[in-house]
């Protein structure tokens, strides 16, 4: 079974993370999928847009530690996280948020150029609690789509919010009842693609331009992260189920 599925409705592509035994948690083989997904929405003239969302009503749980743990990465090289945080698309994304958008799921949301989500959605970014940074665009998207002190509190402390709270810091596009999003992000996904693909396209690019040179100063920092003792503590403490102790190392 593959761990990314596609649906075609209209002229929307439909991308669910299937793997909810494990929350939709993003290993090689997620991200493998989401980036094929994401193939099949740039190639086919017939598609205009594309809606992502989690199997049974959970987004991502993120980046999955264990199998970072045992060397397993979830980045696809040129496309970042997921193959989709750094990805060039030139078709608009919607994130359709039900339950847990944690972490490198919360990023996922963040590389979508529109967010809808259910009201007891939950976005948060608890990298710190485990050694790390929000690196798959978090610290770099964040603070451009709330305020800054706002941004800081996600980053610092690693506490969500819900989808009514992520609604009222303007943070997501729609807010709907449980169980709505996937439904309302189809409504609003053949809305876009009334309008013309090559403007929709040239947007995105203007847009987005300035965030290639903030990853690479990223990946120095993270690299230096990935190689300390924290962090090693941090994936394993969680693995664990266990309250990691810090040695600032």
């Amino acid at each position: 079974m593959s761990e990314v599925r596609t649906e075609r409705i209209g002229s929307t592509l439909l991308i669910t993370i299937d793997r909810p035994q494990a929350r939709n948690a993003v290993n090689a083989a997620v991200a493998a999928g989401l980036a094929a997904a994401l193939d099949e929405l740039e190639s086919d003239p017939t598609l205009r847009t594309g809606v992502l969302t989690g199997a049974e009503n959970t987004f991502s749980a993120g980046m999955d530690l264990k199998a970072a743990l045992k060397g397993e990465s979830p980045e696809i090289p040129g496309r970042g996280f997921g193959g989709l945080t750094e990805a060039e698309l030139t078709k608009p994304l919607i994130a359709a948020v039900e339950g847990f958008a944690m972490g490198g799921g919360f990023e996922l949301a963040l590389g979508c150029d529109l967010i809808v989500a259910a009201e007891d959605a939950k976005f948060g970014l608890p990298e710190v609690k485990r050694g790390l940074i929000a690196a798959g665009g978090g610290v770099i998207r964040l603070p451009k789509r709330i305020p800054h002190h706002l941004a800081m509190e996600f980053l610092l402390t690693g506490e969500p919010v819900t989808g009514r709270r992520a609604g009222e810091l303007g943070l997501v596009n729609r807010v709907t009842a449980n169980g709505d999003a996937a439904a309302v992000a189809l409504q609003l996904g053949e809305k876009l693609a009334e309008n013309a693909p090559l403007a929709l396209a040239a947007v995105k690019k203007i847009v987005r331009g300035s965030e290639a040179e903030a990853f690479a100063l990223q990946r120095e920092e993270t690299k230096k992260l990935m190689q300390s003792r924290d962090v090693q503590e941090g994936m394993t403490a969680f693995a664990e189920r266990r309250a990691p102790k810090w040695t600032g190392q």
